[in-house]
């Protein structure tokens, strides 16, 4: 069995150092129904560290698993009446859900995604039985750090456990895809969903998504390390901005004749007779030259040209930047700060990651400056914006699966 493969099995195995997520669950599951979980079912957030608005487009991406989780702890419910009553730590709110009956988007609006996903087995033909659940998250909300997906995910391996219902996991990552798009209104791509359930604790991902071919890249190096900012301005997917520039990037490749901007090139992107539209010919431009960079960096990273990497992260951010036109001001001067300490200082690269409009960067740095590196990027941050910043530093994580609550102490 590959190492993919394996990473998405949803069968209980022991963890010999549980994540704090995995004993708050518990502890929070048998505090509000009085029991013990019988579940414990885990998924990772994603940190995307190139390859930006390009999946939807057919390109390549390369996001990191990352060691933020969203952990839900659940059991066959006492009150036996059908329903999945759920709760969000995070949020300090509940939610019934009728897996019986017909199934729409409402309020809670966070639980749409935990009525998207039950939808998708009930597609199937798949009702879940009755059972409770509590859920807590370490992945910042709105920090493009997959929140959602990560909710979506661990949904999902719960009903497979739940149900005996197991899923390919390419089929549960375009199940809890289709959640989002019809439960939450988010026309997103499939690297989150893909992300969270393929994650890999030996590295990156190289995710073709046209073909859906998941690879993974080493990333396991003691020298360096991901710095994972927030500028702590969330962002929303579902505002309309996301979903123009996906319109336009279906314009360009209507107007260069492709069926996706996956098979333009930059050089036909810029032709006299390319695309009319400025704006539109910027987006396509982003998208090329992005698939071009997150192959070559995926290369670069294979041979430990952490630099190289860097060097690619940074021209990313400047094209999501002007091209794409979905940093923010707060985004820019992350980078910015983190560009002006330099490789001298530490810090090989830096870009927004995620949707945009807010959320976070990830910086690549040396391991032994990243104390130095986030100390200014912090007050630094906090001088020239007046906001307050948060950080943390992630390794790659595996994906997404359960975990034995007798063995979470």
């Amino acid at each position: 069995m590959s190492t993919l493969e394996a990473s998405s099995l949803g069968s209980p195995e022991p963890d010999p150092q549980p994540a704090p997520a995995l004993r708050a669950a518990a502890r929070l599951f048998t505090e509000r129904y009085g029991l013990a979980p019988r579940w414990l079912a885990v998924a990772p957030g994603r940190v995307n560290l190139i390859g930006e608005h390009t999946d939807y487009n057919n390109g390549y991406v390369l996001p990191i698993a990352i060691d933020r989780h969203v952990v839900i702890a659940a059991a066959p419910s006492r009150a036996n009446d059908g329903r999945i009553r759920a709760y969000s730590a995070a949020l300090d709110s509940t939610v019934d859900i009728q897996p019986d009956a017909p199934l729409d988007p409402g309020e809670p609006a966070w639980a749409n995604y935990l009525r998207g996903v039950v939808a998708g087995f009930a597609r199937q033909g798949v009702v879940p039985p009755a059972i409770d659940l509590a859920i807590v998250s370490e992945v910042p909300l709105g920090g493009g750090l997959s929140s959602s997906a990560a909710l979506e995910v661990a949904t999902a391996t719960l009903l497979e456990a739940v149900t005996g219902h197991m899923l390919e996991p390419r089929e549960k990552a375009r199940l809890c895809r289709q959640a989002e798009h019809d439960f939450a209104g988010v026309p997103c791509g499939l690297m989150d969903q893909l992300a969270s359930v393929y994650g890999d604790d030996s590295g990156a991902l190289l995710i073709d998504c046209q073909f859906e071919v998941v690879r993974v890249v080493p990333f396991a190096d003691p020298d360096v390390a991901l710095l994972i900012c927030n500028t702590n301005m969330r962002h929303a997917l579902s505002d309309g901005a996301y979903l123009r520039r996906r319109t336009e990037c279906v314009e360009a490749a209507r107007e260069l004749g492709v069926a996706s901007l996956r098979e333009a090139t930059p050089e036909m992107v810029e032709a006299p007779r390319g695309i009319f539209d400025p704006t539109v010919r910027r987006r396509a431009r982003h998208v090329t030259t992005e698939n071009a960079r997150t192959l070559a960096a995926a290369d670069h990273l294979e041979k430990r040209d952490f630099s190289a990497v860097g060097k690619l992260m940074f021209e990313s951010h400047s094209s999501l930047r002007d091209d794409f036109e979905v940093s923010s001001a707060e985004l820019d001067v992350l980078v910015d700060i983190a560009r002006e300490i330099g490789v001298a200082g530490g810090v090989l690269g830096a870009r927004m990651t995620g949707g945009g409009f807010g959320g976070c960067t990830v910086t690549l740095v040396r391991s032994d400056r990243v104390d130095h590196i986030a100390e200014t990027l912090d007050r630094e941050y906090r001088r020239r914006t007046g906001r307050i910043p948060s950080w943390f530093v992630s390794r790659p994580a595996r994906g997404a699966h359960m975990v034995d609550p007798a063995a979470v102490t």
